[in-house]
Parts: C-alpha cells; structure tokens; sequence
C-alpha cells in the first residue's frame, strides 16, 4: 500500500510506486503455476512497466511543446 502523508499527498514519486508494484505482481506471479493467474498477473507487469517507461517520456527535460 503506497503511503500518504497527513494531507493526503504520495510520499513516494509515481516512478518509485511503479517500480515498487511491478516488483510485487513479478514476484507474485513467480510464486504461482503457469496458468490463467499468472499470465493475468505478467500482463499487470507489461502494463506497470509501459507507464513507468511513458512517465519518465513525459517527465523528460527534452520533451518539447507541439508546434
């Protein structure tokens, strides 16, 4: 569970409560027999790893303002 602080605010970056999530569901997924869960689990990796990859994109100094 991502924590806050007393005025509701993440104390973590949204790039450390990504890699923190996808962390978790690979290890999760390590521990279960392939299956349907484990796959359902995988793909939540897959889509936690392609927002880390998009925030950082957009959280770049190069990224510049549409002409």
């Amino acid at each position: 569970m991502t924590k806050k602080d007393e005025h509701g605010q993440f104390t973590r970056s949204l790039q450390e409560r990504l890699k923190l999530f996808t962390a978790n569901a690979r290890a999760a997924a390590k521990r279960l027999p392939r299956g349907a869960e484990r796959a359902d689990l995988m793909h939540k990796v897959r889509e936690g790893e392609a927002a880390a990859n998009i925030e950082r994109w957009l959280s770049s100094p190069g990224l510049q303002k549409p002409k």
